[in-house]
């Protein structure tokens, strides 16, 4: 979850009353959000350089990092935290957002034009009339463009934001698609003129913005935004121009929001202007501006209009597991800042009309709905009920014994990720023709491009970050794998299996192998010669990451159900691991489907 970091102080005095610090560890429980850590920016500073702590003294302001949901964009400044954390104690009502009323010939217009559809389609617009800022604000304002860019915005690839003094600039406003060599301006914190390749070069030892020039570096034509007089506003999702930049003394703000996503363009756009609305001359106004495109279809941004949905109030009392009334549901509901309205089905059946504000983006479904019916309410106030269940399945069952076999014979059980790059799943284990994997279609990053085919990739992860930790490390995983079958309507089938390394200064290859017999000797599985199907044997095999003549498969039943061995020296270097290790790879179903668990 994201985290933000608010002065105690200021926070406080936002929201009205002073805490102590169990006492706001306490409401922010309640409201579904956590207190992280207590620390000064000193401190922070003699973190990031390894330096010792030291006790906060009183001339230091105490600042909170607070852990907050993902989906609330509107608490990731201190100005939303404070506005939610009021309404939630009944200090304030639910503000009303709206539009200033001006006639659409006044109004300020964004012509957008065609070339823009081949690199960032939309562009979304408004206007703060008569803000006052001081500097505590001036930064806070800054901060969310920064939180919005990393989360919602996903690092300005589907949405970036650019805000300018209005003052400074005359409409109206053009948005644009050109050559690079074609875009010249003054950037951000600069005082001279660099065309729009050039400040690719530039940036690209810029430890800020290097990261976010590969989204058009290799485009043709860059996006650009200019006012009436060809002044050049921005160039995203890069950098703003220096003409049109916010400072103290500004009064009222221009925000456009460039993007690949509408409806993420409206969710940034709706959450700067309601945040900031608040300091306004007319508090929680924004003007409007008139968004033309070149098929001629036009749009009034920001769209601050309530999302409403129809919502019984069985359901609610049904998955909240509580038995309220629809006026105790909406004085709930009001505490986390949606409006309510009561009415009846053809049946007779109560519902709950729900309008959500602009704020409130994360409100989607009737769900969102009782789950914050289920926050105001307290989770620790339901009555807690036994499930009349369900006999656990056999493999999990199966799977809980071996987790307690593993933790008997010494061995610490970790959890890594599901998913691996698809390196880290063949060449780094040299594997180089692996055609029972399945790969993730659109993947957020090359760190999680394919579900794992085997365990083993983890735990050499998991050793990697460890490498520092006293040996011997004797690690293991029971976890899902995921395979191609035909068989399956999705494609794919998961397969249970267990994995266990062991990484010291010897090889260890004696340990994994008692490991194994350990399991079966469990299981009641005697160990046979090769050939006799009544029990298991180990044979000679030739897997690429084992080391060769030091591995072995393990075979029950005349089927080959895993494999351990040391492992090669090529994978550990692969995996930055300089200790020898060994590992065993077993299918823990095959045990089950054979009768071993019977």
């Amino acid at each position: 979850m994201p985290t933000i970091s608010v002065g105690r102080d200021r926070l406080f005095e936002a929201i009205g009353r002073i805490y102590t610090k169990e006492e706001f560890e306490d409401l922010c429980f309640k409201f579904g959000i956590e207190l992280d850590d207590e620390t000064t920016e000193k401190a922070i500073i003699r973190k990031e350089h390894h330096l010792g702590d030291e006790d906060i003294s009183e001339e230091e302001e105490v600042i909170y990092k607070i852990e907050v949901p993902a989906n609330r964009c509107d608490l990731l400044c201190l100005e939303g935290l404070a506005q939610a954390l009021r309404i939630f104690n009944g200090t304030d009502p639910i503000p009303t957002y709206g539009l200033s009323r001006i006639e659409k010939s006044t109004m300020l217009k964004m012509h957008v034009k065609p070339e823009t559809a081949k690199i960032r389609p939309y562009v979304v617009c408004a206007v703060l009339r008569g803000i006052t800022f001081d500097e505590a604000r001036y930064n806070s304002f800054i901060d969310l463009q920064d939180r919005l860019h990393q989360n919602i915005c996903r690092r300005r690839t589907l949405v970036a934001i650019g805000t300018h003094d209005l003052d400074t600039i005359e409409g109206p406003f053009t948005y644009e698609a050109l050559p690079p060599e074609e875009i010249s301006f003054v950037p951000l914190k600069e005082t001279k003129k660099f065309r729009a390749d050039e400040l690719m070069e530039k940036y690209k030892s810029d430890l800020k913005l290097k990261k976010f020039l590969h989204i058009i570096e290799n485009s043709p034509i860059f996006p650009v935004l200019y006012d009436f007089n060809r002044t050049v506003l921005s160039l995203p999702p890069i950098i703003n121009g220096a003409h049109s930049a916010i400072t103290l003394k500004t009064k009222n703000v221009f925000i456009e929001c460039t993007a690949t996503d509408r409806t993420k363009a409206s969710i940034v756009l709706n959450t700067m202007v309601t945040m900031f609305s608040i300091y306004s001359e007319r508090k929680f106004k924004a003007e409007p501006v008139e968004v033309i495109y070149p098929n001629g279809e036009s749009y009034i941004y920001p769209d601050l209009s309530l999302y409403r949905m129809s919502v019984p109030l069985s359901y609610i009392n049904g998955i909240v597991g509580v038995n309220l009334s629809a006026r105790e549901v909406t004085n709930l509901l009001n505490k986390m800042q949606l409006h309510v309205e009561h009415s009846e089905s053809k049946e007779k059946e109560a519902l709950l009309t729900v309008s959500a504000p602009p704020t409130r983006s994360d409100i989607l479904h009737a769900c969102d709905v009782a789950e914050d019916v289920a926050i105001a309410y307290g989770y620790n106030e339901i009555q807690k009920i036994r499930i009349p269940c369900l006999k656990p399945q056999t493999l999990n069952e199966f799977s809980f014994l071996l987790r307690m076999e593993m933790a008997m014979v010494g061995y610490t059980e970790v959890s890594p990720f599901v998913l691996c790059s698809y390196k880290e799943n063949t060449s780094m284990l040299k594997r180089y023709d692996d055609k029972t994997r399945a790969i993730i279609g659109n993947p957020r990053s090359a760190e999680f491009e394919m579900p794992r085919t085997r365990l083993m990739t983890g735990l050499l992860k998991v050793v990697r970050h460890n490498k520092d930790h006293p040996k011997p490390i004797k690690i293991f995983e029971i976890g899902d794998v995921v395979v191609l079958d035909e068989t399956k309507d999705v494609g794919t089938s998961n397969r249970r299996r267990l994995a266990a390394l062991y990484c010291g200064s010897t090889s260890g290859f004696e340990l994994i192998h008692g490991v194994v017999d350990r399991i079966m000797e469990v299981n009641a599985i005697p160990l046979v010669s090769p050939g006799d199907e009544n029990g298991y044997y180990v044979q000679p095999s030739n897997e690429p990451e084992f080391l060769p003549k030091r591995q072995a498969t393990i075979v029950y039943q005349g089927k080959k159900i895993g494999c351990f061995g040391i492992v090669h020296p090529e994978v550990l270097e692969n995996f930055g691991i300089p200790d020898p290790c060994s590992c065993l790879d077993l299918d823990v179903e095959s045990l089950l489907l054979y009768g071993a668990a019977d």
